[in-house]
């Protein structure tokens, strides 16, 4: 009898007799079929994006400026005018498109965006600390985790990943899967003026496969598949102990060439020119551009380990001095493990988001820490080739640029200032007992936390999914609404606490409306861009509520916000998106919430340190807030009795260190409510 070939495809598991090779473009067709199925995405109604516009921006305007801005609004909306003109425009457009904001949020987000990527644009996702003992320990989990990769890049190419559907507001409709198949087949290509994403769309992977990985600053081909087998977890041991003794035998000075990643997008397209000059040159990038993922095996960094400096870590590698010239930021994926135990991995944010980044960190952790028996999938490969080192040829011109490019990540580093904090008072359960929505809650926090700190209310990102239509990415919740606004001058005005509780309320429901406006396509930021880009492709001028201070205020985020929860102990963690402002990444937990907090030291204006301090001040007010209007016990007491159980816990934990396990992966039970408000990056905002 045979043994029967399992597949999983859109969910459901099937089980048949013909190898999965041969289903693949069955398959292929079904997963085509089934994102057509998808509804496209909505256009609003001219009046309605003008109308909400107005709504959110009154409050964080001058009088003066909101009466302007009311007349130009009036007038870019009137019968015959630009405005339905720009709109008849977009309605042919989505005719034609499948998405028809994709491609103007594309380059408005990221490829239009000149800013280096390290810190900018790139987010991290950081694991748990490991415990290396010895330099093997690091290789083995290296190798481990380059077998899960090849474990779910096999579903991928099988198309055989589960159908994603939409859980929290308006949960159980099904979403585009699009994006994770660029994961391990997409590279952003640095331009002059704009950068290219180029994506492969063949299900099949061009020969040789391979990813690239990148030791002291040096990069080194590791073939996956020799003789047409898939290198085993033991091969790639093997493979990677060999990487490492040569890296650490070369004997001439080795240039950095990753620096140059680092720098800014016209700066690095200019940079890769010169090196394209060289064939040798020529043949590395191809290498580098074509592989699957980048593995960096970072030497130690002499830090003290904390969330804090884990996440700068990930986010820069520390400088030209540590390990930022180990990195190609242009791949999707690079997977960081350090020699002292830090962890994570790095993603080129313009293929997908944030999500997509998760569902693949927490299979890869989950997988990490499954039965050994899913360790070796293949025989051993009897003789393994060494693997390649590329190599480099550098005229002075270019080591000019290298130094450059080391100035520009130096600058970078000293610059983020970065503080992670787990708030330990109370997570989201205590929130739903409220009755309230824990993303909004938070979203309201963070608004009073802002207020507090700088006593007024800015434009803020949060990014929506909106998965649930073809080629679905993101629009963009504005959580400054003037109902938070409303709540948050209450909490700093001793008259209104009578109304504390309902102002709250208030502005928690205004926050879940907009969320429901932007997951399901309504929402006005993306509206607004392609009003403004279909005035461009018509070389029309301007228009003149695209040159309005109030649209300019509008898209200077300086609290960009996401929501990145997680079932597995990570967090995630990104930069702010303009000088002044803040990045604020958080994952809500049970019992806790975990704030990645950034902002920028040359901004005299802002503290990451501050920022965090009235964020706790600030959730812990609304908590004694929401208690005494509930008639729960003292506020301050449940306070002492959680800060006194913690302390009992971290007792524990203490005596538990001296014998850790290797690696050392912590799982936590799966949570069946992820948000649908999702978050990160650009000029524009995070996740």
């Amino acid at each position: 009898m045979i043994d029967p070939y399992i597949a999983v495809v859109g969910g459901a598991l099937i089980v048949c007799n013909i190898p999965l090779a041969f289903l693949e473009p069955t398959i292929a067709n079904w997963m085509e079929e089934n994102m057509n199925a998808l509804p496209k995405l909505p256009l609003p109604s001219l009046s309605e994006t003008l109308d909400t516009y107005l709504r959110c921006m009154k409050h964080l305007l001058t009088e003066e400026q909101f009466n302007k801005t009311q007349n130009i609004v009036k007038q870019f909306g009137a019968p015959g005018g630009v405005g339905e003109l720009l709109q008849s425009k977009l309605v042919e457009r989505r005719e034609k498109k499948a998405n028809w904001v994709y491609d103007y949020w594309l380059n408005d987000m990221y490829l239009n965006n000149r800013l280096a990527l390290p810190v900018n644009s790139s987010p991290a996702m950081v694991f748990p600390q490991q415990n290396f003992k010895a330099p093997i320990d690091s290789l083995r989990f290296a190798a481990h985790l380059i077998s899960g990769v090849l474990e779910y890049k096999t579903l991928l190419d099988a198309r055989a990943l589960p159908v994603d559907y939409a859980r929290g507001q308006l949960s159980g409709k099904p979403l585009c899967m699009e994006q994770y198949y660029r994961l391990f087949t997409s590279y952003r290509l640095p331009g002059p003026d704009r950068d290219t994403l180029v994506a492969q769309e063949s299900s099949v992977m061009p020969e040789p496969e391979h990813i690239i990985v990148a030791c002291k600053n040096q990069f080194f081909v590791l073939d996956v598949v020799i003789n047409f087998r898939r290198l085993n977890e033991k091969d790639l041991l093997t493979q990677l102990e060999k990487i490492s003794k040569m890296a650490s035998s070369e004997d001439e000075p080795v240039p950095p060439i990753g620096l140059l990643t680092s720098d800014g997008r016209t700066e690095w397209a200019e940079a890769r020119s010169v090196l394209m000059r060289e064939s040798t040159n020529r043949d590395s990038l191809d290498m580098i551009e074509r592989c699957l993922c980048l593995v960096c095996l970072d030497d130690a960094s002499g830090s003290e380990q904390s969330d804090t400096t884990r996440a700068a870590m990930m986010l820069h590698g520390g400088g030209p001095s540590k390990n930022g010239g180990n990195r190609w930021y242009d791949k999707p994926m690079q997977f960081i493990v350090g020699a002292d135990g830090c962890c994570g991995v790095v993603c080129e944010h313009s293929p997908f988001e944030g999500i997509v980044l998760v569902q693949c960190s927490e299979y890869l952790l989950k997988y990490m820490i499954g039965s050994p028996s899913k360790l070796v999938r293949a025989a051993s490969v009897s003789e393994l080739p060494a693997p390649r080192r590329l190599r480099w040829k550098c005229s002075p011109e270019m080591q000019k640029l290298l130094i450059s490019s080391a100035d520009g990540l130096h600058r970078l580093v000293k610059n983020l200032d970065m503080n992670v904090h787990t708030f330990s008072d109370y997570g989201k359960e205590f929130i739903k007992k409220q009755k309230m929505s824990p993303d909004a809650y938070i979203q309201v926090a963070l608004q009073l936390a802002y207020y507090r700190c700088h006593g007024r209310a800015v434009s803020t990102y949060e990014s929506a999914s909106t998965r649930r239509f073809q080629q679905g990415r993101v629009d963009n919740i504005r959580s400054a609404t003037p109902e938070a606004l409303a709540f948050v001058r209450a909490m700093t005005d001793m008259k209104l606490t009578s109304r504390k509780m309902e102002l709250l309320r208030c502005a928690i429901n205004t926050q879940t409306k907009y969320t429901v406006m932007a997951i399901t396509g309504m929402a006005i930021d993306n509206h607004l861009l392609g009003l403004r880009e279909a005035a461009r492709e018509m070389k029309m001028e301007k228009p003149e509520i695209f040159k309005d201070d109030a649209y300019l205020i509008s898209n200077h985020f300086i609290l960009s916000t996401s929501q990145v929860p997680t079932t597995v102990e990570m967090f995630c963690c990104y930069g702010p998106v303009v000088p002044d402002g803040y990045g604020a990444c958080y994952n809500p937990q049970s019992d806790h919430i975990i704030f990645s907090v950034s902002s920028f030291h040359e901004n005299p204006q802002t503290c990451s340190v501050k920022f965090v301090k009235c964020l706790v001040q600030g959730l812990q007010d609304m908590m004694d807030l929401c208690n005494r209007c509930n008639g729960d016990p003292d506020p301050a007491e449940q306070r002492r009795n959680n800060q006194t159980t913690e302390t009992k816990g971290k007792t524990s934990q203490d005596s538990t260190k001296s014998q850790p396990t290797n690696p050392q992966v912590l799982v936590k039970s799966p949570e069946p409510s992820f948000t649908e408000a999702r978050t990160r990056t650009s000029a524009k905002g995070k996740f």
